[in-house]
Parts: structure tokens; C-alpha cells; sequence
């Protein structure tokens, strides 16, 4: 049985644990990219173009990275499923404006970046303590 890690609190600990989590998503959008694009080459085939797919894909890379470290780092199952839903609320909550053709697949997966890195934030900051963060006043 894993003993959940003891987190130190202050800034330092919580803008460290964000540092981890965007070197986390690095690294699964490379391995599983990688993993995937070799895979469907195997077989003869290509990834789907679609911007939808292509968005959600980038989540679940992304994701899996997070799960992984968090885990290894001690967090529990709730925080590390809350930032790894991180990865997909802007994705799903833009798909409507592109189906309404506001935004083109290219603007979608740039918002989707842009978004996701303050939304990580926001839910870090609802669980200071599981990240370090500095006691609530």
C-alpha cells in the first residue's frame, strides 16, 4: 500500500508541483505521440484529421502523463482525475464553436492550450493543501 506523500506548504511547493504537471504533459504528448504515430505506421494507417480527435487525443496524452506523476508523487485519486479533467473541459466546452464554424481546428487547439494552463491553476488553488500552496486566510 502507497503512503500519500507529505506535502510542504508555500509557494515554492505549489508553482513546483504546476512546473511538474506541464513536464508531465510534455512528456506524455511526446511518448504517447510517438507510441501512436509508430503504432498506426505499423499497421499501415493514419490519424484522423479531425480537429475533434486530434484535440482529444492531445487530452488523453496529456493526461496520462499527469496520472502517472501524481500517483508516483503521492496525490490522491480525486485531485489527480479533477487536473487530468483539466485537460478536457476546454476542448469539449469549444467543440460547439467549432461545429458552428466561430473558430477553425487550428484556433480550437490553441484555445484549448491557452485555456487549460489557468484552469490547472484554478483547480490546483481549490486544493491548496494537496499541492503545497499557502494556507487560506
Amino acid at each position: 500500500m502507497r503512503v500519500r506523500a507529505v506535502h510542504a506548504q508555500g509557494w515554492w511547493p505549489f508553482f513546483r508541483h504546476y512546473l511538474e504537471m506541464l513536464a508531465a504533459m510534455v512528456v506524455g504528448m511526446a511518448v504517447l505521440g510517438a507510441a501512436a504515430s509508430a503504432g498506426l505506421a505499423l499497421a499501415g494507417l493514419e490519424f484522423p484529421a479531425r480537429a475533434e480527435v486530434v484535440a482529444l487525443k492531445m487530452a488523453v496524452d496529456m493526461s496520462v502523463g499527469m496520472i502517472l506523476w501524481m500517483r508516483y508523487r503521492g496525490h490522491g485519486w480525486a485531485a489527480t482525475l479533477e487536473m487530468a479533467g483539466s485537460m478536457f473541459v476546454p476542448a469539449l466546452a469549444l467543440f460547439p464553436l467549432l461545429w458552428a464554424g466561430v473558430i477553425s481546428g487550428d484556433t480550437l487547439l490553441l484555445l484549448e492550450h491557452v485555456v487549460m494552463l489557468p484552469l490547472m491553476f484554478l483547480v490546483m488553488l481549490r486544493r491548496r493543501d494537496e499541492y503545497g500552496g499557502p494556507s487560506r486566510v
